[in-house]
């Protein structure tokens, strides 16, 4: 692996350092000692970063499917075989406990697993005799150079979410992570040269706005792929279309989890707590929102906090640990002021985050609100941290009501022993994301990741076939021989 105490860019198969104009501290978030160094790359290097992945296209873009694919097979190999050093890696820079990291990894791993499958997802299809005479048929081409935008919360899935399919479809890709967590993208491309990549085709950049901006107006780079905040989200799709790209942006969330009267609770809450605490709910299927449908509520409500209580937070390093950091010492700041204010405005607090949380690092305890309303901003807001609101219904009309307010549409779940209620919430909750007696209704990795409304900036989605046909444009050739 490489010296992390620089973190270097990744360009046209090497790697080199950037002129350190500005350069960021990167922080185990378990501890706040620094762990490397960030440089910004220069506009230059952005540039030629993307100048790197045009030249390299033409050449890999005309390489046979099958051989693409192998080097697809030869990564995924890698990746199993270094799956503790790349889940210690993410619990280094992101802080989340080693078992979620390992989860991390091997969902990174399905992606890779998917496309390796190249050859068939590559297949058009065609239709003989489409009129006397002729023929006709649909053939898959890649796209040509793509960027990727990744956020700091899953530093190795979410860039693999887009980074196989795009390259083993004939695209060449530039990653820019989040500043925050830089370090797994480097491995990231070692491991595909390893792999047999050739120069070029993969390429690493590091910056903020003025990154994102130079990848979004650029003119050689065909489609951006990004994962983020609804604001970010919003602005980035608006801006690479305006400059004639395809793009998918991934946005926030504001998830709720209904638990009906006819639930188990002893067997719903641990599944509601996991969402909404694991890691440290810096996730954009973290379940936000508990809604008691009922008469459950004050059993719901008692329940989640004798279980919160018991959340052990600390290092992801301990094997004891559940729940780890926030991921900055900034964002532990802006929770504890959500936190103020919802108390301010008449929420209850039934476990305070506030206090018994280590004090190295960046952490907070498990936070649990009561009695909030959709007035709230704790209630409007994507926090993105270990903070859950509970509301109440009256039934699932009500509960229903409240979930299709909110501005986001991400994922969704219920916790039922009825069908009825199931089926209804099934075809009436707004989200793309549906859980049945499921707290994290994650897609794997060969259906797409289908956020609603504020979620989701786009048309198609990442993984599954739409990642494949967001990477591939069509040509339909029809054809007479005279």
């Amino acid at each position: 692996m490489i010296a992390t105490k620089t973190v270097a860019s990744f360009i046209g198969g090497r790697f080199q350092e950037a002129p350190r104009e500005k350069v960021d501290e990167i922080p185990n978030p378990a501890t706040g000692e620094a762990v490397a160094s960030l440089p910004y790359s220069s506009k230059d290097q952005l540039n030629q970063a993307v100048a790197a992945a045009k030249k390299a296209f033409p050449g890999w873009s005309e390489t046979p499917v099958p051989d693409r694919a192998q080097v697809m097979f030869r990564f995924k190999a890698l990746f199993d075989k270094h799956i503790e050093e790349l889940s210690a890696l993410v619990t280094t820079e992101n802080g989340k406990t080693l078992e979620e990291s390992r989860g991390e990894v091997k969902r990174a791993i399905e992606v890779i697993d998917f496309a390796c499958g190249a050859p068939t997802l590559m297949m058009g299809h065609n239709l003989d005799q489409i009129a006397k005479g002729i023929d006709e048929e649909l053939v898959r081409f890649p796209v040509g150079v793509v960027a990727g935008i990744t956020p700091f919360n899953f530093p190795n899935m979410v860039p693999l979410w887009m980074i196989p399919v795009a390259i083993v479809l004939g695209n060449t890709f530039v990653l820019k992570p989040s500043p925050l967590t830089p370090l797994s993208a480097m491995r990231i491309a070692e491991l595909l040269v390893e792999a047999g990549l050739p120069d070029g085709v993969f390429n690493v950049v590091h910056g903020a706005k003025d990154a994102v901006d130079t990848l979004l107006t650029h003119p050689d780079v065909a489609g951006v792929s990004f994962v983020g905040s609804a604001q970010v989200a919003a602005y980035i799709y608006a801006t690479a279309a305006a400059n004639g790209k395809r793009v998918q942006a991934l946005g926030g969330a504001k998830n709720h989890i209904l638990v009906m009267d006819d639930a188990d609770l002893e067997l719903s809450a641990p599944h509601v707590i996991s969402s909404a605490f694991g890691n440290a709910g810096q996730r954009c299927l973290a379940g936000s929102v508990a809604v008691g449908v009922g008469k459950i509520g004050d059993a719901l409500v008692t329940e989640l906090a004798r279980e919160a209580r018991e959340v052990k937070v600390g290092p992801g390093t301990d094997p004891k640990t559940y729940m780890g950091p926030v991921i900055r010492r900034e964002r532990k700041q802006r929770l504890i002021e959500y936190i103020d204010e919802a108390e301010q405005q008449g929420a209850k607090l039934v476990t305070d985050g506030r206090q018994g949380a280590p004090s190295e690092g960046f952490f907070l305890r498990p936070t649990i609100f009561d009695r909030v309303t959709p007035a709230m901003r704790i209630w409007k807001d994507e926090l993105f941290g270990p903070v859950l609101s509970v509301m109440r219904a009256s039934d699932i009309d009500e509960a229903l009501k409240l979930l299709n307010a909110s501005s986001y549409g991400n994922m969704a779940s219920i916790f039922t022993t009825s069908g009825k209620n199931a089926r209804e919430f099934k075809r009436r909750a707004q989200a793309g994301m549906l859980g049945v007696n499921i707290g994290v209704a994650a897609p794997m990795a060969f259906f797409p990741f289908t956020g609603w409304k504020n979620s989701f900036f786009g048309d198609l989605h990442a993984t599954g076939q739409d990642s494949v046909r967001f990477y591939t444009r069509h040509k339909v050739v029809t054809t007479r021989w005279l």
